[in-house]
């Protein structure tokens, strides 16, 4: 009867996860995580694929944190891979929760510079969290790449990530900032600026280097 009553619950958990109500989805979610059960690793990740709602994705990744890594890190991994966009990206946050560097393989080339800014926004936040002692610097040069790319919301997560590598994307960040393209050079001198002053707006730091571009300096005449 016991074990009846388990596949009973876990049916029904299941089941909820799928429910039309995004209230229903969210307790399910809840539950899953608060009583962990390796039975829901696949459909958590597939769930994480097509939920439509920002709080519930959350919700499902806070479950899967709750999982076993050894349970959760291959699945999450082989979703890098996915065709889906939102499964891209839902993976790379969810990795990017869980911390475990074994992740840092799939963190690849080509998904830092996923033409999906989502999935992007989400890689660079994840390598930052999973990039092993000693590969910051190669890191930094690879997001440089990136530097200049989409609007507000995705230069800022970039120089967010940049930031956060620290003193050691200094060269690379410099060298972009004689980079042929002014929307590079622009957004270079910007995350220069935050790296120097956290505390300046992103706004103020962008208009600051449009000025400086317009005017033809390099940025570097203070320093």
């Amino acid at each position: 009867m016991a074990i009846t009553r388990r596949e009973t619950d876990a049916t029904q958990a299941l089941q909820g996860l799928e429910d039309a109500r995004s209230s229903v989805r969210l307790r399910t979610a809840l539950a899953v995580g608060t009583t962990p059960d390796p039975r829901f690793v696949d459909k958590l990740v597939e769930r994480c694929a097509t939920e439509p709602e920002f709080f519930v994705r959350d919700m499902l990744t806070w479950a899967l944190a709750r999982h076993p890594v050894s349970l959760t890190l291959p699945r999450l991994v082989g979703e890098v891979r996915s065709e889906r966009a939102q499964a891209r990206s839902q993976a790379l946050h969810t990795l990017s929760k869980i911390g475990d560097r074994r992740a840092w393989p799939a963190i690849t080339r080509a998904v830092l510079s996923d033409s999906d800014d989502e999935v992007a926004r989400s890689a660079w936040r994840a390598a930052v969290v999973l990039v092993p002692e000693g590969e910051e610097a190669g890191l930094a040069t690879v997001l440089a790449t990136q530097l200049g790319r989409g609007e507000r919301e995705t230069q800022l997560s970039l120089s967010r990530a940049l930031v956060a590598l620290g003193e050691v994307m200094v060269p690379t960040l410099l060298a972009a900032t004689t980079a042929p393209d002014p929307r590079v050079r622009v957004h270079a001198l910007a995350t220069q600026r935050l790296l120097r002053d956290p505390d300046t707006g992103f706004e103020f730091a962008i208009e600051e280097a449009k000025r400086v571009v317009a005017l033809g300096g390099s940025g570097q005449e203070g320093l």
